[in-house]
């Protein structure tokens, strides 16, 4: 294992851990792994709010039949959990969330007026991963996905993958994350595609305008397609040089026929919709993941389970110390007090070393209400009103991105 493995590094800080009695591929979240996916979810859902997302909740089983519409029982099969009997209905974990989604758009008529319509939904998937594939984060049985469907016109699907991909630019600049490469995914050989040429050559012909006109260079890579259609995947590598898919942008002629999709026109025909799939950090898991290990556990400050520590020289600053925690705590930050009876000044600076701020209280500080500001990169501002530095952290913080000090 390398120096920042997010399995190592996921139990060393307590995020995330297995048990053989949960199973393999079925991690479970500890406290502060639980509060940074909170945070990264909120953080999504606020951004898809923001670029004219509504979201949904839609149930992670589906009867077996739904799958054999979209054409997953088909093509993905091996991939699903087993069926399970209910009386005489066979229901399954779902694979993915665009079925559930094709039905919600039916469920209603809708106008072309109404179009692009963003459907999202941080929701649940099941797929049976083979036990040597699995490992920590990277690869489960149970997904968290940030996934979302957006039903428009052909006109406007070029405009909607195109805003999808700066929708991921800027997320990946807020989490730190850096692309390796981006892959225009295309169908390989055998039988594990839909055989629809034309459809196929329509929809890779408009990721390419997708890609062109956002000029982003791209490797275009046969056999890494979904089984209904081509796709833009957003590629990053870990720390030992694995690559993996964290985002993608797809655009579907598939499923809006399977499902008999329509709208209607400004004609006052009916017409099909084509579907704009799009995933912003992909699964939550394998998001986590490669923050792990990009950041080697110093997260940025808005994700960072702890944002300040408070460290008292003596007991004579405890009070003070502890006084400053709650004034932070009252700003919305993630504070703690970090006193004497854990150690030396120098020890508990050092157990602290991931957290983004060090707040030292001496007598001179504890007097004047100060503190003698720390950074984990190692620069020291010195120091400064105790209120100016909640002030300064709460403003980072709401800044998401990845500075630590002006």
């Amino acid at each position: 294992m390398h120096d920042h493995d997010h399995r190592r590094l996921g139990r060393e800080l307590g995020l995330f851990d297995t048990d053989p009695l949960m199973g393999a591929g079925l991690p479970y979240w500890l406290p502060d792994g639980a509060l940074i996916r909170h945070t990264l979810e909120e953080y999504v859902r606020e951004a898809e709010r923001a670029a004219g997302y509504r979201h949904v909740y839609s149930p992670v089983l589906g009867k077996r039949e739904l799958y054999e519409i979209s054409g997953h029982w088909e093509h993905y099969s091996e991939d699903m959990f087993p069926p399970m009997r209910l009386g005489a209905e066979q229901v399954v974990l779902r694979p993915s969330l665009c079925p559930h989604h094709a039905l919600i758009y039916r469920s209603r008529s809708h106008s072309y007026r109404e179009l692009p319509l963003r459907i999202a939904e941080l929701g649940g998937m099941y797929r049976s991963e083979l036990s040597g594939v699995l490992g920590g984060l990277t690869r489960v049985r149970a997904i968290q996905l940030n996934d979302a469907h957006i039903f428009c016109t052909l006109e406007q699907a070029v405009d909607e993958a195109r805003a999808a991909l700066e929708l991921i630019g800027r997320a990946y600049a807020d989490l730190g994350i850096r692309p390796a490469r981006y892959r225009l995914s295309l169908p390989g050989q055998g039988g594990k595609y839909i055989a629809d040429p034309e459809l196929w050559r329509r929809a890779t012909a408009l990721l390419r305008q997708v890609l062109e006109g956002a000029g982003i260079a791209y490797d275009a890579v046969a056999g890494e397609a979904a089984f209904y259609g081509p796709k833009i995947d957003v590629q990053i590598t870990d720390r030992a040089g694995r690559e993996a898919t964290l985002s993608t942008v797809q655009i579907d002629f598939h499923q809006p026929e399977r499902f008999d999709l329509h709208y209607v026109g400004a004609d006052g025909a009916k017409h099909r919709p084509v579907m704009v799939h799009r995933s912003v950090i992909g699964s939550v898991e394998r998001a986590v993941a490669q923050l792990v290990e990009e950041h080697g556990g110093a997260f940025p400050v808005w994700l960072a389970p702890v944002q300040l520590v408070v460290l008292p020289v003596s007991q004579a600053q405890a009070e003070r110390a502890a006084g400053l925690v709650r004034r932070a705590a009252a700003a919305g930050l993630r504070a703690e007090l970090a006193g004497p009876e854990q150690g030396s000044l120098g020890a508990r600076i050092r157990a602290a070393r991931l957290v983004p701020y060090q707040a030292v209280i001496g007598e001179r500080e504890a007097r004047e209400d100060l503190a003698a500001v720390r950074l984990r990169d190692g620069r020291r501002p010195g120091e400064l009103p105790a209120d100016e530095l909640v002030r300064r952290i709460g403003e980072r913080a709401a800044a998401r991105g990845t500075g630590l000090w002006e």
